[in-house]
Formats: structure tokens, sequence, C-alpha cells
């Protein structure tokens, strides 16, 4: 890894010795994201463009907002991280993404697309209102610009008027259409340095001459007319932007000649460059898709070292596709993550029932209520942290009517080495809150086949599975659909739980037993509408509850069930309500955060100790 005395002074390093640092930039990712697992794929597309970036501009003072965070590898590095960067992405050590608490130069926190544009805008209308001095620049990738927030960024953006730099990075999405040769050229020449310099002249020229501004007005009008005709740029100057590209986006020596020149330009402007996404690493050039988002590999072949097992996605998907093979109503819809969520096979099987609507989420489930109003039965498979973006559109498009849309809410409880932007720890508490809703919690692939089933087939309404990243744990059962059952009987302490959670709840009421204890073990199997009953029932007999679930404590279904108990009259000895807690949670393995949080085997037994012995 490159360390940050290694760097040299970008502000007066030569066009050649810029190139020369990207080159060994580049290598320095590859291997290091080999070792420790992250965003290759994109980090290898923007290492010009940040080089670029940091010759022109100062991040420790100006704002470098970054759209999802997946490309900040090297800003990191620049900004003097190089020697942690073997610690990215886990625990205490640093983050994946953008994050101010880290550095003064990470402006924002990123994890989630399409917002950067918003926020920057606010960074610069800020400024002018408090009167300092400062540049900001939006880093959006492509992907973000099919997310209906970007355009509302935009489109205010360009009407502001504030000094606004925005960066377009296109690696793969066709946002402008291929106009012809002529285009390219005119693209060309305009972007050239003496043409810069001149137009740059010209408009100083014309406002002080007598009659100029008149003159510049008319010319300019002819201008833009032709230009309009033969280049791609008009949505973005329609919008209010000064629109400077396509330009080739890995090339340092341009790149920093054409950030010059916009870091002077009054007013807002989008610069759109062309990367290739994986650039110069040829097995994340030839499937960048593969090389997005990887686990440790072997830097000469790009094979993983560590080849991942049976998932959780895998088992909706494989179910989905068998359920959608006796019926014809059923379409899956996914925001851009079909091989994530599972649903790769589904797409082979019925290409004409699958849709993939790119980085937006709130679209996809006011589509999902629309093809479920007209009798389809839509399953939207999606991560826990960004169906959050759809929670209007779950009560006013899909509760309101009682339509029957189906959600795979993937990535359920602590997701690992992502951290705080992706774990999906609010979910039961969102989905709680929408009436109609019913949500189930599968605690092994099983079960996913038998909760999907029964969700498709025999619910009315919104209808939500849950379940966790990765494989199952030691239980392979299937509990059914029962609501909630007792699944061991005793008289020592409840012990509540749901999920990926209940292989270790088993554990502990094994302990348990061996330290005398007979404890009454209750599987939730759903959580929306919550059965009560046999909760209250046991409760009554042991008088000692427990509740186990990997979710936030605001709205955990323990909260739910002290309530319900409450309402009951049944009085209860102690308790203990294991959470992840009311803080975020951070980096790290799956293991190592449930520890933290006290989830893991060892500390719930502790606890279930706690509340048995308790007088």
């Amino acid at each position: 890894m490159i360390e940050f005395d290694e760097i040299p002074d970008l502000k007066t390093i030569t066009d050649g010795e810029a190139e020369a640092l990207c080159a060994r930039l580049r290598s320095s990712v590859v291997d290091m994201v080999s070792r420790t697992g992250g965003h290759l794929a994109s980090n290898l597309g923007v290492v010009e463009l940040t080089v670029a970036l940091h010759r022109v501009f100062d991040t420790g003072r100006d704002r470098l907002v970054f759209d999802v965070g997946h490309q900040c590898y090297i800003h990191k590095i620049l900004t003097g991280r190089g020697s942690a960067m073997d610690t990215l992405r886990s625990f205490g050590g640093i983050s994946g993404f953008p994050k101010p608490k880290e550095s003064v130069h990470d402006a924002f926190i990123a994890g989630h697309a399409s917002n950067s544009v918003s926020v920057a805008l606010g960074m610069a209308r800020a400024r002018t209102l408090l009167g300092e001095d400062y540049h900001v620049i939006a880093l959006i990738g492509d992907g973000a610009l099919t997310g209906g927030l970007a355009y509302e960024g935009l489109s205010n953006a360009g009407l502001s008027r504030e000094p606004l730099l925005v960066i377009l990075n296109d690696n793969g999405m066709s946002i402008t259409k291929n106009v012809g040769g002529v285009a390219q050229h005119l693209a060309h020449q305009r972007l050239k340095p003496q043409y810069l310099r001149f137009k740059k002249g010209y408009r100083k020229v014309m406002s002080v001459l007598p009659g100029g501004k008149t003159f510049y007005r008319v010319t300019h009008k002819v201008k833009t007319a032709v230009k309009e005709t033969l280049l791609p740029c008009s949505m973005f100057e329609d919008m209010g932007f000064t629109y400077l590209g396509p330009v080739d986006g890995n090339d340092v020596r341009g790149l920093t000649r054409l950030l010059r020149y916009a870091k002077d330009i009054s007013g807002p402007v989008l610069l759109h460059i062309r990367t290739v996404k994986g650039k110069g690493y040829p097995p994340a050039e030839q499937n960048p898709d593969a090389y997005h988002g990887v686990s440790k590999f072997c830097v000469q072949t790009g094979a993983p070292l560590h080849a991942s097992g049976p998932s959780y996605s895998g088992a909706f998907g494989a179910a989905l596709c068998e359920l959608a093979e006796k019926d014809r109503r059923v379409c899956a819809i996914t925001a851009a993550m079909r091989d994530g969520t599972g649903l790769k096979q589904f797409e082979a099987q019925f290409p004409e029932r699958f849709f993939d609507v790119g980085i937006s989420e709130g679209h996809a489930v006011a589509m999902a209520a629309g093809m479920a109003k007209q009798g389809c039965v839509p399953v939207f498979a999606v991560y826990s942290s960004f169906l959050q973006r759809g929670y209007d559109m779950l009560i006013h498009d899909v509760a309101l009517l009682g339509l029957h849309v189906v959600f795979g809410v993937d990535r359920a409880g602590l997701v690992g080495e992502d951290g705080e932007t992706h774990h999906g720890l609010f979910d039961v508490a969102y989905l709680s809150t929408v009436p109609g809703m019913n949500l189930y919690a599968p605690s092994s692939f099983a079960e996913v086949g038998t909760m999907l089933r029964h969700a498709l087939q025999e619910v009315k309404g919104p209808v939500a599975l849950r379940y966790p990243r990765g494989g199952e744990g030691s239980y392979h059962g299937d509990a059914g659909t029962t609501p909630s059952l007792i699944t061991k009987e005793g008289q020592g302490v409840t012990l509540v739980t749901y999920g990926a959670t209940y292989p270790d709840i088993l554990a502990v009421a094994e302990r348990l037993e061996g330290a005398g204890c007979q404890p009454e073990v209750i599987k939730l199997n759903r959580l929306c509408p919550l059965d009560l009953e046999p909760v209250c029932r046991s409760v009554a007999k042991t008088g000692r509850l427990l509740v186990a679930e990997e979710v936030m404590a605001m709205g955990s279904i323990g909260e739910k069930l002290c309530a319900g108990l409450a309402e009951a009259g049944v009085p209860l000895k102690a308790v203990r309500l294991c959470t992840t807690g009311r803080d975020f949670v951070p980096q790290g393995t799956v293991a190592q955060l449930r520890r933290l949080c006290g989830l893991d085997s060892e500390s719930l037994y502790r606890a279930a100790m706690e509340v048995w012995k308790h007088e």
C-alpha cells in the first residue's frame, strides 16, 4: 500500500507524474482489496478522476460529496489513510464508505444512492448564507440517476444558480445516445484548453464593450441552437447547468485541465465523464458486475479464496421459481440487485415476468402496487436497509388499498462489513406500523419456502418475509406458519425469539437445562400481527422473560410483548430485552457484532441465567 509520505504534492506534480501515481494507486487497490474484500471495480474506474480532483481542489476545505460511496478508496489513500487501508471494512478499522467521523476530508456519509446532488446543494446554500468561500462537488454515478431523488436534486440545483460542480461518472448505462462522429468531434473540440480559454476571454471582453452584451446573447443563442442539435447535453442545460462533456474519465491530464476550468465557472456545472469500471485489472474489466463487491480473492486469477455456500437469498430465489411455475401471475421485481437477492435464476426462467427497475426502491413499491391492483402477484426482493426508501409507497400505494404485494426483505439484521448504512435493523419497527401488514421471519431455508408459499397463496394484503444475509445456522427444521409456538416446554424462564437468532436460543436452552433450569422456548414465525397468547400463557407460568432479536431496541418485538403482557395483567419478576441497542452498529464480521451487541450464544446464556436467578 502507498504510504502518505510517498504521495507527492498533488498541486505541483507534472502530468507524467500524475499518470505514474495513478498506475501505482491502481495496483495498490487491487492488492489491498484482494486481502480485505470490498468494492473493487468501481474504485478502479475512478483512479484518474480522484487524482485530478485532488490536484485541483482541497478536500480539507472544499466539500466533495460521494454518491453511494463505493468509489472512495483512492480518496482515502490520498488523504492520509493509506497505512490503515489494510483494516478496510474490519471491526474498528477504516470504513468502506465516506465517514466524517473518520476524516475531515469525508464531507458527508454515503451508503445509499441518489442523494449527493441534494446534499451538495444544501452545502452550497449554507456557504452562501454564511458568507464563506469553498467549492462544493458532487460525484454521482449513472446508476444513481435511476433514482428519482437525483433528478429532484438536479432540478433544484440548476434553478438555484449556486456555484456547484456535479460530476456524472458514466461507467455503464447509456445516458446519452450515440449521435455520430460529428457530435463526438464537436464535443472533443469544445473541451480543448484553447477553446475554453477563448470562451472565457470572449465572455469577459463582450461584457465591457459597448453593445457587447447584446451581441454575446445573440451569438450565444445561435451557438446553443447548433449545439443542442448535435450534442447530447440539452437535458442538463435545460435544468440550468453548464454542461461539459462527455469526456474520457480515465485521462488524468485532460480531467485536471477541465476541472480547473469548471472550478472558475459561476453557477451550477455538470461535468459528464465516461470511465471504464474495473479499469486496469482484466478480470474486473471483463466482468465488472462480478467485481463490484468482492470477498478476498487471488490477484493472479481473480478467483475468490473462499467459495460462498448456500444462502437465504438463494433459498428465496429457488422457492420463488418453484411457485412461479405454478402461477403465471407471480412476478419478481428487483432494484438493481438481481444477483444479491437471489433472482438470477428467476430472470433466466421467466424473463417476461422479471423486472429490474434500477436504484429506485420507491418506484418499485409503487409499480408493484399497480401490478397487484390489476391481478398480478408481485414479489419485490430488496435489502432491508434499502426498503426504508419505499416506506411512503408501502403505506400510500400498497396498504391503503390492502393490495397483495409480497416483500422479500433480504439482509435483515446485521450484515457485517458494510456497517451502519447497510445493517437491516429497522424493518421490524417500520413494517409493524403499516396497517394490514403480515410479517414473517423464517429461521431456516426450509421455512423460507414454506412461508413464501403461504405468503403468495394464503395471505391477503401486504406481506413480508425477513431473512438474514448468508447461510442458515444449526437449525434446519420447518416450524410451519403457525404465528407463534412453544418448541420447548419448561417452567424456569420464557425465551422468545425468531429468525436467525433461533438456533442460538436453542443452544442457550440446552445449557440452561444443564445448569438446572427448565426453560420454555417460544418461536415467533409471524411478527406482525403479533400472537401474544402463547407468550402470556408462558410468562404467567415462569414469571421471567428474555426476548432475543437482531433489531434496534426502538420498536422491537420485545417492547411490544412487554406492552401486551402489561395490558393483559401478567406480572413479570424479571425481564431482559436483548437487541442491538439504541445506537447505530459499526462495521465488523457478523460474529463480532453479535458479541458486541450481546446477541451471541455466550452473552445470551449469561443474560438468561441472570433473568432466571433474579429474585
